[in-house]
């Protein structure tokens, strides 16, 4: 089974045509100011391709959880707005998703013209468990092409989502990968067969219970699991370790035994941090001092201190093995890495990751972030990715819905 790809859809000819693209917008805001691009940048080539070939571009996007209704805080204007910035071509903003905005604007397109729906999930209908209901909000999505349509799919960061505008549209019009979901999906392919070795994974994170799955499924294939964030005092609990006030997902200790022990039967090597940054509290300028991973509560702060960043024995260890592996797999920042006190393990990973001859690949919106906010450039890393909970998924061996789809 193989999915259509961009070219092929632009070689059959673009021009006059209404091309529907879902495209990942979804960035982070500081009320109407945009903190990190790299969602829109790296949604811009295929809406630019597009446009240079002469297509009518209608763009369909969502931005945080809005409940079913337009709300103003979820608006997707300042991605928009910052879209126009950067793009060469003419972008408006349709008010609504599918109603007299939309319709008005998307009638007046010219060639080469690109219009931006109004925020998928103001529609309570794109986000419905019923097919019914999402069908009916993809036929009118679908309407707006008139009848020589296509749509393409270049929101990896959705595509993990059975969602009327990622899949229910897919199954309506002749369908096409963008180049971003294309790339994501070759990169992941490098994750899941035919590695080089050895593939270290780098997890970090608050909780240990996100990654579940992902562990599960990496046990025997990546030769070591290099473990950071909230959830390594977990990890600490389960090999006999007291963590004071550090986050605790205590119900999960039992499967972290389980998980230390099938996966030295499997050969995989789980690395789990010697020494850790404890603070008094949560607080950019709380007090701080590093103790030994097995020393928690003995630090200035007793019972009450709590863990927030990997150690700086730990992150040169963790630096190590990341430059001498073939394949590194990174999710999840190593501390709170927007405290400049706590962000040297996050900091170290991410050099390290610049400076190693391997394959690497960076994945899910806060790692991206972190890199981003440490003054690192992406064109230092082999590749970030643009969706992590989809990232996470593939990787889990489950299905991806906005994938399946696309398979002809």
């Amino acid at each position: 089974m193989t999915s259509h790809t961009l070219n092929e859809l632009i070689a059959e000819g673009v021009r006059g045509r209404y091309i529907l693209v879902r495209s990942d917008l979804n960035v982070p805001l500081d009320g109407s100011t945009v903190t990190d691009d790299g969602r829109i940048k790296a949604s811009l080539p295929v809406i630019e391709k597009l446009s240079d070939a002469g297509a009518r571009v209608l763009v369909t996007a969502h931005l945080g959880r809005p409940k079913g209704s337009p709300e103003a805080k979820y608006s997707l204007k300042p991605a928009v707005v910052r879209l126009a910035e950067l793009a060469p071509f003419k972008v408006q903003l349709a008010e609504d998703t599918v109603g007299e905005s939309a319709k008005e604007l998307a009638g007046s397109l010219g060639d080469g013209d690109v219009l931006v729906l109004e925020n998928v999930r103001f529609d309570a209908r794109e986000t419905s468990k019923d097919d019914a209901e999402r069908g009916a909000f993809a036929d009118d999505l679908v309407a707006l092409t008139g009848d020589n349509g296509a749509f393409v799919d270049d929101a990896f960061g959705a595509v993990h989502r059975k969602h009327a505008s990622v899949y229910d549209v897919a199954t309506r019009l002749p369908s096409y990968q963008g180049d971003l979901v294309h790339t994501e999906v070759e990169v992941l392919r490098k994750l899941t067969t035919d590695t080089q070795r050895p593939y270290v994974v780098v997890l970090g994170g608050s909780k240990v219970s996100d990654k579940l799955a992902v562990i599960d499924n990496l046990l025997g294939k990546a030769d070591t699991i290099l473990v950071g964030g909230g959830m390594l005092f977990t990890f600490l609990a389960a090999v006999g370790h007291k963590v004071a006030g550090s986050l605790l997902e205590a119900d999960q200790i039992p499967v972290v035994q389980d998980y230390l022990k099938r996966a030295s039967d499997a050969g995989t090597a789980f690395v789990i941090p010697t020494d850790v940054v404890v603070a008094s509290r949560f607080a950019a300028d709380a007090e701080h001092e590093v103790v030994a991973a097995d020393a928690i509560e003995d630090s200035a702060f007793g019972a009450s201190g709590i863990g927030l960043d990997i150690g700086p024995v730990s992150a040169a260890a963790f630096a190590e093995q990341i430059k001498a592996a073939k394949t590194v797999f990174w999710n999840g920042p190593m501390g709170v890495f927007e405290f400049e006190a706590f962000s040297d393990g996050t900091r170290a990973i991410a050099q390290a990751l610049t400076e190693t001859t391997a394959f690497t690949v960076v994945g899910g919106g806060d790692s991206a972030a972190a890199v981003r906010t440490l003054g690192f450039e992406d064109s230092q890393f082999g590749h970030i990715s643009t969706g992590g909970g989809a990232s996470l998924e593939y990787l889990e061996g489950k299905d991806l819905p906005g994938l399946s789809v696309l398979d002809r």
